[in-house]
C-alpha cells in the first residue's frame, strides 16, 4: 500500500472504478473530487489503506439484503486491527448485463461478475443464458473492466450501470435482479479517535466474545440490552478463528454510546463476556418504511431512564412516592 501513503483527504473503497461502494462513497462525502477516491483490489486493501494511514477513510460492504453479510468485511472488524465505524449508507442494488460494442446475446457464451450479483441474477441467467458458463471476481466493477479489455476471457459482465458505461460497454439487459427491493449496506471506517456526536437516529456496532460456551451464554448478552430497552438491529454469530465451534457475536444496537442506557449495556457486556470490541457509534442512514408507529410499542426514551434514575435516588434517600 505504498502508494496510498501519506496522502491526505483521501478515502479508500472496494474498486475498481464503477462499483457500487464508490457509488455509496458519494453518497457519504459527495464533495470528494474523484483524485481523492482511491479503488483498492479486494476489501482487505481497504483495511490496510485505512489502518496504515495512507487515507483517511474507507468505504467497504458490510451486508446485502438479499445475500446477507459480507464475509471479507466482517471478519476484518472481528480479527483486525480496530478500526471504528463513523458513518453508513445504503444503495440500491440494480444489475445490468454488458458487453462489448457489437456483441449479441447469441455471442454469450462466459459470463463474469461478483458471487453476491451472479446469486442474485440466477433467474434471469437460467431463462436468458441457461447455457452460458458463469465466473466469479473480486467485483461487479472488475468483471465490466475484464470484459472491455483486449483479448478478454470472458463475453459479458453482470454489473451496475455505472460500471458497465465506464468502461465502455454496451448494455444487452437492464434490471436482471431477481429482486427489485435489493440494497447493499456500506459502512464507512476510520482509525480510532473522536465519535460522532449523537443525532437521536445513531446506531452502536460492537462484537461480543462470549466467556465460555454453555447453556445461557447468549441470553446472558441479549438481556444487557433487553432490560435497558435498547433495540438490536442485526445479530450474527462468527467463528473467532481461535477454534473450531468458539463464536462471537456481532451486533448493531440503536442508540449512541453517549446514551446512558446504551453505555451501561456495553459496561454489562463487559462484565458477562470475555472481550467486547467496540465498532463505533454513528450516524443511522434511511430504512424502508418502519410499521406504523400505532402497530408498535413506545420505545423507551432516555428522558424515562434519566426519570427512572432519579425515581431510584429518591428511594434510595427514603422518599417514598
Amino acid at each position: 500500500m505504498s502508494n496510498l501513503k501519506n496522502m491526505a483527504k483521501r478515502y479508500a473503497y472496494l474498486g475498481p472504478e464503477g462499483t457500487f461502494t464508490e457509488a455509496a462513497l458519494r453518497a457519504l462525502h459527495p464533495d470528494a473530487p474523484e483524485e481523492a477516491r482511491v479503488p483498492c483490489e479486494g476489501v482487505a486493501a481497504v483495511f490496510d489503506a485505512v489502518r496504515s494511514g495512507g487515507v483517511d477513510g474507507g468505504v467497504v460492504p458490510l451486508e446485502n439484503s438479499v445475500e446477507g453479510s459480507v464475509t471479507a468485511t466482517i471478519a476484518e472488524l472481528v480479527n483486525g486491527d480496530p478500526l471504528v465505524i463513523t458513518g453508513e449508507t445504503a444503495v440500491p442494488v440494480e444489475f445490468a448485463l454488458f458487453v462489448r460494442p457489437g456483441s449479441e446475446q447469441a455471442d454469450v457464451k462466459r459470463v463474469a461478475t461478483h458471487p453476491h450479483a451472479l446469486a442474485q441474477c440466477r433467474r434471469w441467467l437460467a431463462g436468458n443464458l441457461p447455457d452460458a458458463e458463469t465466473h466469479t471476481v473480486s467485483s461487479t466493477a472488475a468483471a465490466a473492466r475484464a470484459v472491455a479489455e483486449p483479448g478478454a476471457p470472458y463475453d459479458a459482465a453482470i454489473c451496475a450501470v455505472i460500471a458497465g458505461e465506464r468502461y465502455g460497454l454496451h448494455a444487452l439487459a437492464s434490471g436482471i435482479g431477481d429482486r427489485s427491493d435489493a440494497a447493499t449496506r456500506f459502512i464507512y471506517l476510520t482509525r480510532p479517535g473522536t465519535l460522532p456526536e449523537p443525532t437521536g437516529a445513531d446506531l452502536t456496532s460492537l462484537v461480543a466474545f462470549i466467556a465460555q460456551d454453555r447453556p445461557g451464554a447468549l441470553g446472558d448478552v441479549l438481556d444487557q440490552f433487553t432490560v435497558r430497552g435498547v433495540n438490536l438491529t442485526r445479530l450474527e454469530s462468527r467463528p473467532t478463528g481461535d477454534a473450531l465451534g468458539d463464536y462471537c457475536f456481532c451486533i448493531d444496537a440503536e442508540g449512541h454510546v453517549a446514551d446512558s442506557r446504551v453505555g451501561e449495556a456495553l459496561m454489562g457486556l463487559r462484565r458477562v463476556c470475555r472481550d467486547v470490541r467496540f465498532l463505533g457509534s454513528y450516524p443511522r442512514s434511511a430504512r424502508p418504511t418502519e410499521l406504523e408507529p400505532r402497530l408498535r410499542p413506545r420505545p423507551a426514551t432516555e428522558a424515562d431512564f434519566a426519570e427512572a434514575e432519579r425515581w431510584l435516588a429518591r428511594v434510595r434517600a427514603g422518599q417514598v412516592d
